[in-house]
């Protein structure tokens, strides 16, 4: 029988999240890299290797550095972009919304921005569509209320916005 054929899915970005990992390599190649092989040549010069705490903290900022950038590269050659939703009338992705709490004692109200996994930061409000959020919001419209599973038990909200 034929070994099963492994399929990669694509990691989905929004233009955006794309151009700031093109802008992290860049700055990783361009300034971070040299900076860290010159550390490397520097410490070198200071003796023997084997006791040159230097010269192996600064190998070490450099196999971080080079595996960043492969790490990035990785990303890039293995996604997708994906536009920006303009429908305002489902959450999609690249939806910004603002959402509420339902709950007897809070109203608290949020504000998402559904973005692709790597792109994720939940302090500051980028919601990744493959995170138990994300996933739940997905295609749904204002008035909806959704109910999510969380560490601290059932969360429901109410979609007040969709932008």
């Amino acid at each position: 029988m034929p070994a099963a054929a492994t399929v990669i899915a694509k990691t989905q970005l929004t233009q955006e999240g794309y151009d700031e990992i093109v802008k992290e390599i860049k700055e990783l190649e361009e300034v971070k890299l040299p900076q860290v092989i010159l550390r490397v040549e520097t410490a070198r010069q200071y003796g023997d290797l084997s006791e040159n705490a230097e010269y192996h903290s600064a190998k070490e900022d450099q196999e971080l550095t080079e595996t960043r950038i492969g790490d990035l590269k990785a990303i890039l050659a293995n996604s997708t972009i994906v536009k920006q939703t303009i429908k305002t009338s489902a959450v999609g992705m690249g939806s910004q919304l603002t959402v509420q709490v339902i709950q007897k004692k809070t109203k608290k109200r949020f504000q998402f921005h559904i973005v692709g996994e790597y792109e994720a930061d939940p302090k500051a409000g980028k919601i990744s569509l493959a995170s138990p959020i994300g996933k739940a919001l997905m295609g749904k419209k204002k008035g909806d209320r959704v109910e999510i599973k969380t560490p601290v038990g059932v969360v429901e909200y109410e979609i007040l916005e969709i932008k």
